[in-house]
């Protein structure tokens, strides 16, 4: 029961922030790189158009991905656990080592976004390079607080079969 106290919780904040908070901001981010595609205006309003459209895209589709997956996910565990609750401690466990892993590698991401987006706005002359920058610099706050917030979860997760593991 212990694990499920442990499970639930993060799964369950998984599924809102990707449906909730994920999901709908690249929604907005494809609906606002659109309207400024459509206003035909080239240079800076391009620029910003073009990284709101393409990361909309892949935010939209990670969000929905994420959200719809994860009550089958968590239906999954929950059966497997009460087969056999020692492996399926054993896997989870394995399992979030890959996901704590990754949280590295999203914050160079997030970091090399930010140090290009500054560097295209502050050391261009390019009214498309310093619009696509400024972009890249959202993307890299939004980012910030998506992992933020997951690798969070992923800790508290992590920790608690870390606690199981310990026990059996």
């Amino acid at each position: 029961m212990k694990f499920l106290e442990t499970m639930l919780p993060y799964f369950q904040g998984e599924k809102i922030e990707a449906l909730v908070f994920i999901l709908p901001i690249g929604l907005l981010c494809l609906v606002f790189g659109g309207w400024l595609l459509s206003e035909g205006h080239p240079g800076f309003t391009r620029g910003v158009a073009i990284p709101f459209i393409a990361m909309g895209l892949v935010i939209a589709v990670i969000g929905g991905t994420v959200g719809f997956r994860t009550p089958a996910q968590t239906s999954q565990i929950q059966k497997s656990y009460s087969v056999d609750p020692a492996g399926t401690i054993k896997s989870e466990s394995i399992r979030m080592e890959t996901v704590n892993h990754a949280w590295r590698w999203y914050l160079a991401i997030w970091v090399v976004f930010t140090m290009v987006g500054l560097g295209l706005r502050l050391l261009t002359t390019s009214d498309f390079l310093r619009g696509f920058g400024i972009a890249l610099v959202f993307f890299a706050g939004v980012g910030l607080m998506i992992d933020g917030f997951a690798d969070r979860r992923a800790q508290i997760y992590s920790s608690g079969i870390g606690e199981l593991k310990a026990l059996n």
